[in-house]
């Protein structure tokens, strides 16, 4: 993988998640990828899962934006630094790194977000 490899992955991610398009899911993530939205959860395994938790019936579709950059990039692994603002004006921000292991046809096979966000504790 390229970082420009990486970035058209990451620009189809936000593009399918922004429209809530299930069917970016099976464009997106191998058919067993592992998606942990913590390091510490259990990761949702396959894409069904991954679809389900893609769109959330909470969310009230507002407005976001997101920009990301590659931090690293190394043979099919990736991590990079992604920063989410809800809401305008905005009422909640999220910065955000992925680590990103890539399948040979381009999609992922293990997404592992470690998210924060302002006042978040970082400490026990």
């Amino acid at each position: 993988m390229t970082r420009d490899d990486v970035m058209s992955w990451v620009a189809a991610y936000e593009k399918g998640w922004r429209a809530e398009d299930l069917s970016a899911v099976d464009r997106l993530f191998t058919e067993e990828a592992r998606y942990l939205r913590s390091p510490y959860a259990p990761p949702l395994v396959g894409r069904a899962a991954i679809r389900d938790f893609w769109v959330d019936d909470d969310e009230d579709g507002g407005v976001f934006t997101m920009s990301a950059e590659p931090v690293a990039v190394e043979d099919v692994d990736a991590v990079v630094r992604v920063l989410v603002r809800y809401g305008e004006p905005v009422t909640q921000e999220y910065r955000d790194l992925w680590v990103l292991r890539f399948a040979a046809d381009g999609r992922v096979e293990h997404f592992e977000e470690w998210a924060y966000w302002p006042d978040k504790a970082y400490t026990v």
